[in-house]
């Protein structure tokens, strides 16, 4: 029994020691293509996340004090089709999207993460945020609110 509490005990300390990035909810795409398709089809803006995932604290800081709120994905789920451009350094990324995200960094010119590009069903910018959004939740659905109405 003692065996079990300590294995049940180290298995629940790890899994708060995860790192925030470790995404719950598949909600974020990683191939724009699919993504400006999906937001076409529904009338969606695609949200470009520039984020180190693995490494920024800005980045993580961003995710969880705005990105896994319940009322940024409630206004994500119905207003735009999410997409994580990641430059992580630790965890694995297929080669194709690691290109992509090269690609995307240097065509949106992004220096510093987190960036985050804002761009309407054709493809074209809205909206931009560079570095950490100090407002909140509802201050940063605020903007996003700001740029889908044009």
């Amino acid at each position: 029994m003692k065996h079990h509490l300590l294995a049940l005990a180290l298995l629940l300390g790890l899994s708060f020691s995860l790192p925030a990035t470790v995404r719950a909810d598949a909600s974020w795409e990683t191939n724009l293509k699919k993504a400006q398709d999906q937001a076409k089809t529904s009338n969606k803006l695609v949200f470009l996340n520039f984020t180190g995932s693995d490494w920024c604290g800005w980045c993580i800081r961003l995710d969880k004090d705005i990105f896994s709120k319940p009322a940024f994905k409630e206004y994500a789920s119905k207003n735009l089709v999410l997409v994580e451009v990641d430059f992580p350094r630790e965890k694995e990324q297929n080669t194709d999207v690691r290109k992509q995200n090269q690609q995307l960094a240097q065509e949106y010119g992004v220096q510093g993460f987190p960036t985050i590009v804002v761009l309407n069903g054709a493809g074209q910018k809205v909206w931009r945020y560079d570095g950490y959004f100090e407002g909140g939740t509802e201050a940063f659905i605020a903007e996003l609110e700001k740029a889908r109405k044009g």
